[in-house]
């Protein structure tokens, strides 16, 4: 355990030296990593803002129950039962408020301005209806049960047509995964340009110390000794550059989070865009590390294993 540990140790130190010949070449690597690593990090940030308030908005969708129109007023007023025990079957205690075809007419003549037609129309065209607020949805995700539920208040006697409510719930829901599905496309495809930065900057290593390679293995070294220099130069750039992605996000949150709160200020909000916690943040390390690791074990394969 004291060899492989020893052994680590000056593979690091190595890699360090390394890099203090280089500095220049290290720190444009890492600065061009840190841009391609702080796309995702900014998705990823506003993804963790957004869709937990998306999700916890309180909803409440509403079912419109439409009777036939030559539904009697005693038939109709007796489907309140089966309409409560719907909606008991699914585990929900909405309101339910009748509307007679009376009311539903004058409030259609006060909102339109049409009253003058309507009235020639002689009798009344619309039927009685019930309006049913439900109750119990937390967010976007539980208020899908509102079709089921539609489903059966249409099959009850008497109703003629349902309408239901609960587009934009749909909408948001659709919109969620569109954001998450966008944001891991995006991740994907800035990963791989990590992996290749960091591909590029070994092999470029490899070939400035390609004769200190051939005499170590000249005296004996394994591969395993040779290698393992690379793949913490690999592992550091990775670190380095997602720490600054990190921080460049952090920065940019300042002046944003200013429009937001004017913005939000408009209704009432006071949301603002936090950083990422400590947990998400480190894991963001370690994936930025281990892209890092992953170029240098491509280059490594690709081109050392050349020199045998």
């Amino acid at each position: 355990m004291k060899a492989w540990l020893r052994q680590h140790r000056f593979a690091l130190a190595d890699a360090l030296a390394r890099l203090r010949r280089a500095p220049g070449s290290f720190s444009f690597n890492v600065l061009v990593v840190a841009i391609a690593l702080a796309l995702p990090f900014a998705g990823l940030t506003v993804l963790e803002n957004i869709l937990p308030v998306s999700g916890q908005i309180a909803v409440e969708p509403e079912i419109s129950v439409f009777m036939a129109v030559d539904t009697p007023r005693a038939r109709a007023t007796a489907l309140v039962p089966d309409i409560r025990r719907v909606l008991q079957n699914n585990s929900n205690n909405g309101r339910i408020e009748f509307i007679p075809r009376e009311n539903a007419l004058e409030a259609l003549k006060g909102k339109t301005g049409m009253s003058a037609a309507l009235t020639t129309l002689g009798s009344n065209p619309l039927p009685d209806s019930y309006v049913l607020k439900l109750a119990g949805f937390e967010n976007a995700a539980d208020a899908a049960q509102v079709d089921a539920i539609a489903a059966q208040l249409k099959a009850l006697p008497g109703v003629e047509y349902v309408q239901v409510d609960s587009a934009w719930v749909k909408r948001l829901a659709a919109l969620s995964r569109v954001l998450r599905l966008a944001f891991l496309l995006l991740a994907v495809t800035l990963g791989l340009v990590v992996v290749a930065v960091v591909f590029n900057t070994i092999r470029l290593q490899a070939m400035t110390q390609q004769e200190e390679i051939e005499v170590s293995r000249w005296v004996g070294a394994t591969d395993a000794f040779i290698y393992r220099p690379f793949y913490y130069s690999g592992i550091l750039l990775g670190l380095c550059a997602g720490a600054i992605a990190l921080a460049a996000v952090a920065v940019m949150l300042q002046p944003l989070n200013g429009a937001i709160a004017e913005f939000a200020g408009l209704y009432g909000s006071t949301f603002q865009l936090a950083p990422l916690g400590v947990g998400a943040s480190l894991l963001l390390l370690a994936v930025s590390g281990t892209l890092g690791l992953a170029g240098a074990l491509l280059s490594v394969q690709r081109y050392l294993a050349r020199l045998h």
